[in-house]
Formats: structure tokens, C-alpha cells, sequence
């Protein structure tokens, strides 16, 4: 379960039904062409919070199909509907997921307990593994130290998908949990997550440079840590563009022009605006991708 894993993009017809062709493409170039360890499917990347119950279930049973046993697969499965988050941990679980993660509940001010409570439920309901999914900079859900020792006494409780840039927090969380794993959120800071010992890294980007994120955690293990600084530069400078242009509408586009049924996104998110797609096709040249 360390490694790489892409964050699965989801592509959508105009309609906003999830377009299978498609998804079983992303499945198979993550895999052959980018090389990932793993998927997490079904997370921010995947547009999950704007999908139906059915729609994420497709998605779960469409992925798992294509990939069967070549890499392991989490199921990000949080909600702020409890019941939906057990079905589809359930569902996800009888499929044969690896693991289940579940973001952390939002929108309401949720205290502690009730957020223990729902991560509890979930694993008590289906009996898999949990990674904890925190995002503060969007959920406004912020774990301490003291708080994630409560959640990681409970031995399913496998680890944390950290996307946040407390490295402080994450120093004293490694250093607290050799044994848990930690996954680095967010791709534009991967050298600093690996630097500070992480196990691995999701990410959406990946879904277009996982080869540059293996390459940087590479070099960071064998002590190259210059030689993989070049690397993030390069790959912040992508990051950048992409987003000016909107990360997931770009990162789709790219995936069709090289070939892919690769789709728009769904709404309310805007399509891509396609008075830019030079841009698009100077990323490809420019970045080898």
C-alpha cells in the first residue's frame, strides 16, 4: 500500500453520466503508461461530492473490473450522510478494495466525538481498513495530534491521506506512527513529504506526471535531494499552468488529445474553455506528457 497512487479523474458526457469507456482508459494508462502503485478512486479528483449514490457505485465496480488485482485500490467512500458512507463501504469492501477512506465530515460544526464516532461506524459496519482523509484547507475540519492518537489506537485505522502543509504537524505525526501509513496530499509539495518520511503520495496530477512524482521520491531515497528539488521546479511549473487554466477541465483535455475518452467535467463545474487549447497542446510538448 506505499507509493504512488493517481487520484482518479472521473470523465463526464455533457449530461453528466459518467462516460465507462473513458473511465476504463484512465484506469489502464495510470497503470501502464504512468506506472502508479495504486488508485484512489472516488475522491476530490473524481468530483465525488457532486455524484449520486449510484453514479460512485458504477465508478467503484467499473475501476475494480478494470484493474482487477494489478494494484491495490482505495475506495474514498466519506460523506456527511453516514448511511451512504457505510453502503458504500460496504459496497466497495465486497468488491475487494484494499482499503477504505473516508474525508473527514463537513459543512457542520461536527465536535470531535462525532467525527470518531463516524469513522467507527463505518469501519465497525465493514470491517476493512480506514485511511483518514484530511483536507483541512477545505473541509475547515482541523485534527490535532492529541485527536488523531484517540482515532489510531483503532488498529483498522491503517493511516491519513495528510493534504495539508503543517509540516510541523506532520513531523511529529510520523515520528508519533512508524508504523501507520502517510500518504502526501498535495503534488506541489511532494519533495517536503517525502523529506519528512511519508509512506507515499495521491495525487491528480499524477494522473498525467506520475513518472516526475516517482522520480522525485526516488531521488529524495537514494539522498538526491538537489537532483529532486529540479524535479519539483518543473513540476510546480506545470502545476501552475494547469491550474490558471483549471485543474481538472485541463487535466481531461490532455488526456484527449493524446487519445483518451477522457470527457468534460460535471456541473455546476464549467467545461474547459476551449479558446485555450493551444495552451493545452504547448503543456503536452513542452512537459513530455
Amino acid at each position: 500500500m506505499k507509493g504512488i497512487f493517481s487520484a482518479l479523474l472521473t470523465p463526464f458526457d455533457e449530461e453528466g453520466k459518467v462516460k465507462e469507456q473513458g473511465l476504463r482508459q484512465f484506469v489502464r494508462q495510470n497503470i501502464e503508461d504512468q506506472q502508479v502503485d495504486g488508485l484512489y478512486v472516488n475522491g476530490s479528483s473524481g468530483e465525488n461530492f457532486m455524484l449520486s449514490l449510484e453514479q460512485k457505485k458504477f465508478i467503484f465496480k467499473t475501476v475494480k473490473e478494470e484493474a482487477k488485482s494489478d494494484i491495490p485500490l482505495i475506495a474514498q467512500v466519506g460523506s456527511i450522510n453516514l448511511d451512504e458512507a457505510i453502503e458504500l463501504g460496504q459496497y466497495a469492501t465486497a468488491l475487494g478494495y484494499d482499503s477504505l477512506s473516508a474525508v473527514t465530515p463537513f459543512y457542520y460544526p461536527f465536535s470531535f466525538d462525532e467525527i470518531k464516532d463516524y469513522y467507527q461506524s463505518i469501519i465497525a459496519a465493514t470491517g476493512n481498513q480506514m485511511i483518514i482523509y484530511a483536507i483541512p484547507a477545505l473541509t475547515g475540519v482541523k485534527i490535532s495530534v492529541k485527536q488523531f492518537d484517540q482515532l489510531l489506537q483503532n488498529d483498522n485505522i491503517i493511516g491519513i491521506k495528510y493534504t495539508d502543509n503543517d509540516f510541523f504537524m506532520l513531523e511529529r505525526l510520523r515520528k508519533r506512527y512508524p508504523d501507520k501509513l502517510i500518504y502526501s496530499g498535495f503534488d506541489e509539495m511532494l519533495i517536503h513529504g517525502v523529506i519528512s518520511g511519508v509512506d507515499g503520495a495521491i495525487g491528480s496530477t499524477f494522473n498525467i506526471n506520475g513518472k516526475r512524482a516517482r522520480q522525485i521520491v526516488d531521488l529524495c531515497h537514494q539522498e538526491k535531494v538537489a537532483e529532486a528539488y529540479q524535479i519539483q521546479h518543473t513540476t510546480n511549473d506545470l502545476i501552475e499552468k494547469v491550474l490558471d487554466l483549471g485543474i481538472y477541465q485541463t487535466l481531461k483535455e490532455i488526456l484527449k488529445l493524446k487519445g483518451f475518452d477522457a470527457g468534460t467535467t460535471k456541473k455546476p463545474m464549467q467545461s474547459f474553455d476551449e479558446k485555450q487549447i493551444d495552451k493545452v497542446v504547448q503543456l503536452i510538448e513542452e512537459y513530455k506528457l
